[in-house]
């Protein structure tokens, strides 16, 4: 039985590191991962974990990251391949000469540890949360240099080397929010514009500038920037718990909150983490951004809720542009032309009133001193206006398409907001059936030249029947319709009123003296 097998052992001793979680030291050159469930490797404590998180809103995409392995909200820390999920069955393997390898099934990289100067002896998840690739006398590779979202304690950050968010809560794509120490030592909290790297005004400050060379996170759970004189700028509050009874984390959320969390290691799972510290207070009113929409979308409204967490709504007549990114843009559910409007303005708009909503940076005229009933028709009558700002008793700024940096904000003191929104679908009356389009009139006149040139070429006895059939047949066709609508107001007007065509509208009411005496032409409407 023995010898029997041994053959098999020996082969499950041959084959590459297996997809279950593996609590490791070191990881030799070869070892790989499958993207499947429980695939991982696990830090010595068991406190971090280093493989696939499979993604919730596909269970088939998995997510190559660092998550907090000890509690029941597998809380991530770091991620890889948020804009390219791995499908199923994707592998990753350490080589010697590029590190890290991310593969599809089919073979296309998705990822790779970049920039490895040296050859990889070994990797390592230790229990900072810290991933290395490990050459024969130094690291050449680690994901605390290598920052997504989140830095943990006893992990820095160099001048240069930023947090970024994701997109949302649950989606790992690009966010447009980033930390970062700038090269004159301020630390500062920023948006970029997506799909490119452009920074935009920072929307929090620090007040860091000088001589300062890294933010810290130290294992007591403090953060602070590090000075070259070895001084420290301390940037959280006062944390009360103990680091050896508690998680941290600092996250730059999704929606733009730097937050240091804390999660209690002697949990029961019931659990949940704790902000002890966050910035800005108030990221709707924080700043204005110039060539951005600002924190929401265009056209959208931020506002903080009852927990102090920034919000986004579309304005009354404006909806999502993604119904899934509820902090996108919003698009009016209308169109305003210049082009004349089908109907006055005055029924196809009103005006939604929004107190202390503002959207700065959106401005294209300044009316002075004007009264608000002014400030509405002003709007109202000009085609280019999407919302007036009616403040300080006599001031009248007009904003145009798209609107950015929304927000509430108490300090307005009491302005209104005019939003210009449609009154709905406006009944514009169909053309009267007895007015003619132009291929109406096209073929009107191509019958009246064909009956005119039959006429010319047939006896005068012919002619005869031909001009009375004619005009029996108008009599019997008209007679039908005892009422006509004028295209022009839609007004009832008499009914022995009989409209043609020929070359223009012609509308003729009868003579006393009955049939004989035809139709006269009514000229003015």
């Amino acid at each position: 039985m023995a010898l029997a097998l041994f053959p098999l052992v020996s082969f499950l001793f041959l084959l590459p590191t297996s997809s279950v979680s593996q609590t490791v030291g070191n990881i030799t050159v070869g070892a790989s991962l499958f993207a499947v469930e429980n695939s991982s490797w696990i830090s010595p404590s068991r406190d971090f974990a280093f493989g696939f998180h499979q993604l919730e809103h596909n269970k088939d995409l998995f997510l190559l990251a660092i998550w907090y392995n000890n509690i029941l909200e597998k809380t991530i820390v770091w991620y890889a391949n948020g804009d390219k999920p791995a499908p199923r069955g994707s592998k990753l393997q350490l080589t010697s000469d590029q590190g890290l390898v991310l593969n599809t099934p089919q073979g296309e990289q998705l990822w790779n540890t970049q920039s490895i100067n040296g050859v990889v002896d070994s990797g390592v998840m230790d229990d900072s949360g810290n991933f290395m690739l490990l050459g024969s006398d130094s690291i050449l590779w680690e994901s605390f240099k290598n920052p997504a979202d989140t830095i943990l304690p006893s992990q820095s950050l160099d001048k240069g080397v930023f947090l970024s968010s994701r997109h949302s809560e649950t989606n790992f794509t690009s966010g447009k929010f980033r930390m970062v120490l700038q090269s004159d030592g301020n630390l500062v909290l920023t948006t970029i514009n997506l799909p490119s790297d452009h920074l935009n005004e920072h929307y929090y400050d620090f007040n860091t500038a000088g001589n300062s060379d890294q933010v810290v996170f130290n294992e007591s759970g403090y953060l602070f920037v590090l000075r070259e004189n070895n001084t420290k700028s301390i940037l959280t509050s006062v944390v009360t718990g103990s680091a050896k009874d508690f998680y941290y984390r600092v996250t730059l959320d999704f929606d733009g909150l730097l937050i240091l969390y804390s999660y209690p290691k002697a949990s029961n799972g019931d659990a949940s983490w704790t902000t002890v510290w966050s910035q800005p207070d108030n990221i709707c009113i924080a700043s204005k951004v110039t060539t951005s929409s600002g924190f929401c979308g265009f056209n959208s409204i931020c506002s903080i809720n009852s927990g102090g967490r920034p919000i986004c709504e579309c304005p009354k007549g404006y909806t999502l542009l993604d119904p899934t990114d509820q902090y996108g843009s919003c698009k009016p559910n209308f169109t305003q032309t210049c082009e004349k409007e089908p109907a006055a303005v005055e029924d196809l708009y009103d005006f939604q009133v929004l107190f202390n909503v503002d959207w700065p940076e959106a401005d294209y005229a300044l009316l002075e001193p004007f009264t608000e009933g002014q400030c509405r028709e002003s709007c109202l009558q000009d085609c280019m206006c999407a919302v007036a700002i009616f403040r300080s008793g006599d001031k009248c700024w007009k904003k145009k398409l798209p609107l950015s940096n929304g927000r509430f904000d108490t300090g307005l003191d009491g302005a209104k907001a005019l939003l210009k929104v449609s009154k709905g679908d406006v009944h514009v009356p169909p053309l009267s059936p007895d007015f003619p389009n132009q291929e109406m009139k096209k073929k009107d006149q191509d019958t009246l030249i064909l009956v005119l040139s039959l006429l010319l070429g047939s006896s005068g006895f012919v002619n005869f029947i031909l001009v009375a059939a004619i005009c029996l047949g108008f009599y019997f066709i008209y007679q039908k319709k005892r009422k006509s609508t004028l295209p022009q107001n839609g007004g009832v007007v008499e009914s022995n009123l009989r409209c043609f065509s020929y070359k223009d509208l012609v509308c003729l009411l009868p003579f006393e003296g009955g049939l004989s005496s035809m139709y006269t032409e009514v000229n003015e409407f």
